[in-house]
């Protein structure tokens, strides 16, 4: 009986510690990162229409919140330990939603699907949005674009078409530097995308 019961203390005691180890982990959770997008002005101009931003479509490699790299053998990665706080779609449709607002264009501008009706809507497919190493390169360049098609939800038909793209290269190859460089890129392209659309939905359309 005694040598059952040792047998059985053991045993609960390497569960304890199997278990302990489990949760204990030593593996450091990812650092999370979040693009605060750039203050545009308000340049007025305004239009009595309301603008919706699509959901932003990306291939399923961009649909994620990892922080993806493009090796100079043209490999796919990803950055260790280190996240977006939301898929990168997510956080363009949002930077859209807000430059768009501040601009001052629209009466409205709402992330679509919306409750609120919309006069138009904007497309948008997210193409590129990686940190890119060039051969030899000490650090990386970001590369961001985005092909954006202008709906008039009202007459259902497209009204424009346009490519948003801008790059910027990181001062250094560490974490900061990297996203200070996303950071330049999106709001650069973000930037071009408000531009192009006030060019394709000029003063006095309704």
């Amino acid at each position: 009986m005694k040598t059952r019961a040792g047998l059985l203390a053991v045993l609960a005691l390497m569960s304890a510690g199997c278990a302990g180890t489990l949760l204990d982990s030593r593996l450091e959770p990812p650092e999370t990162y979040q693009l605060q997008g750039t203050v545009v002005p308000d340049r007025g101009g305004r239009l009595p229409l309301a603008l919706g931003v699509g959901r932003v479509r990306a291939p399923s490699s961009l649909e994620t919140e990892r922080i993806a790299v493009l090796q100079p053998d043209s490999r796919f990665d990803y950055f260790a330990d280190v996240r977006w706080s939301e898929p990168a779609p997510q956080m363009l449709q949002q930077q859209l939603v807000r430059a768009l607002a501040a601009d001052g264009r629209f009466e409205a501008v709402v992330a679509a699907p919306s409750r609120v009706p919309t006069d138009l809507v904007i497309d948008v497919e997210l193409r590129r949005f990686e940190a890119v190493y060039a051969a030899g390169s000490a650090a990386p360049e970001i590369h961001v674009e985005m092909q954006v098609a202008v709906l008039d939800a009202r007459k259902v038909e497209r009204v424009a078409s346009f490519t948003a793209a801008a790059a910027s290269a990181a001062q250094a190859d560490r974490r900061v530097a990297v996203i200070a460089a996303f950071e330049r890129a999106t709001a650069d392209a973000v930037g071009m995308a408000v531009e192009k659309l006030r060019e394709a939905v000029p003063a006095g359309q309704r």
